[in-house]
């Protein structure tokens, strides 16, 4: 988490990070393969997307039989930075503790891909992206995207990699969301599967919690319907807004009490005024505004649709057993105690299907008060439990296991 100090009114670099925001969108800092229009992706929403492109990064070495590669599946609003600075913040990995030399997914020992997903704004085809056939900017003209699309893309990058199968397939949230429909959708390529923090549909109350998001952004003056790019417009309030609100799902009471309390903000008494009293509210304006440094509004939009959209379920004549069914996939399912957003009964679920269909499945729910985000901190038992599972697919696989570390 960032520091409680508020830094919402330090806008000086605000213009430049934008543009390098925009600039990312079509000219990554990390490698992209560009798919041309004889080479269109089919999506769910019945229309194909030709010409796009996706981009990545990799760590590691793929060995001589391409048996050791490991694809991470980000977040929500990560990217594919998994275990390099963001050309944008300037930040490190958005998930080193768990990706590097000597880490769980030790990058000594495999090829570690991570993708930005379909419908993101850091290189992959989004609603940033300029549309060839215009010149300007998808905008609200982009296809409605999901989850399967995502992965389907992803496949893609993997072909296109010259892989067959992957040792792990890896994420959490909207990552594990993938991870799970990799598992459906191409059985025969993945080895092993960790969803974590994740469910095999989203729920009622996070689809309103998303909504509240989107209505945020569209009841910016500056987005404009849409075309806020084309007007040198930018809802930054209302994509802040949307932040702040989701971030609290991220968190959990405990958390929230331990860090924050009822503590002032630069102040000895409360100013009677809606000014930052709270040091929680000045942490969440924080989050908000440095968020919108960072993300495009309009792949705020088409993310949280696709999270809104998954039902895995529902493409297996509503049995979530018929998505694995046969599966020779090994699973490992981990949930938190204290994830009130994604909460174990979800991952249950999701064991309960694995085990009518005969899977290979372990689960564990780590003992955490630190809420949804807990997979993205440090969690001595989620790194141990991973570890020791990742060791076991490896001797299985015939390929080394992760090295020494947390």
């Amino acid at each position: 988490m960032t520091s409680t100090t508020s830094k919402a009114d330090d806008t000086d670099n605000e213009p430049a990070t934008r543009l390098v925001a925009q600039n990312e969108a079509d000219n990554p800092s990390s490698k992209k393969v560009v798919f041309g229009a004889d080479r269109a992706l089919a999506l769910d929403a019945g229309e194909e997307l030709g010409p796009w492109q996706i981009a990545y990064e990799t760590y590691g070495t793929l060995n001589a039989e391409r048996t050791n590669a490991v694809l991470v599946c980000h977040a929500l609003t990560g990217d594919q930075y998994v275990a390099s600075e963001n050309p944008i913040t300037g930040k490190p990995g958005w998930w080193s503790l768990m990706v590097g030399p000597g880490r769980p997914v030790d990058t000594d020992k495999y090829f570690v891909i991570c993708a930005n997903v379909l419908g993101g704004c850091l290189g992959t085809t989004g609603p940033a992206s300029l549309n060839p056939a215009t010149g300007k900017p998808w905008a609200l003209d982009l296809p409605v995207v999901t989850i399967r699309d995502m992965v389907r893309s992803q496949a893609r990058l993997i072909d296109h990699l010259g892989i067959d199968t992957l040792f792990a397939v890896i994420g959490g949230s909207m990552g594990g969301m993938q991870v799970l429909q990799w598992a459906a959708s191409y059985p025969e390529r993945v080895f092993s599967a960790l969803p974590i923090a994740a469910a095999a549909r989203h729920s009622s109350q996070n689809i309103a919690f998303h909504e509240v998001g989107r209505q945020a952004v569209m009841a910016d003056p500056n987005w404009a319907g849409g075309a806020y790019h084309e007007k040198g417009l930018r809802p930054s309030k209302g994509l802040a807004v949307a932040r702040m609100a989701a971030h609290i799902t991220y968190l959990s009471d405990a958390a929230l009490h331990r860090k924050f309390g009822r503590n002032l903000q630069d102040r000895e008494a409360i100013t009677f005024g809606f000014d930052a009293d709270f040091q929680i509210e000045s942490y969440l304006r924080h989050q908000g505004m440095t968020f919108v440094d960072r993300f495009d509004p309009n792949s705020y939009l088409y993310v949280t649709r696709a999270m809104d959209y998954f039902d895995l379920a529902a493409d297996y004549e509503g049995s979530l057993a018929r998505a694995f069914l046969h599966s020779q996939t090994r699973f490992f399912v981990m949930s938190f105690t204290s994830d009130w957003l994604f909460p174990t009964q979800e991952s249950k679920v999701v064991v309960k299907a694995l085990n009518a269909a005969a899977a290979n499945v372990s689960f564990v729910e780590v003992e955490s008060d630190r809420g949804h985000d807990a997979f993205l901190l440090d969690e001595p038992e989620m790194f141990r439990t991973i570890r020791g599972f990742l060791t076991g697919a490896a001797n299985a696989r015939g390929i080394p296991a992760p090295g020494g570390g947390l």
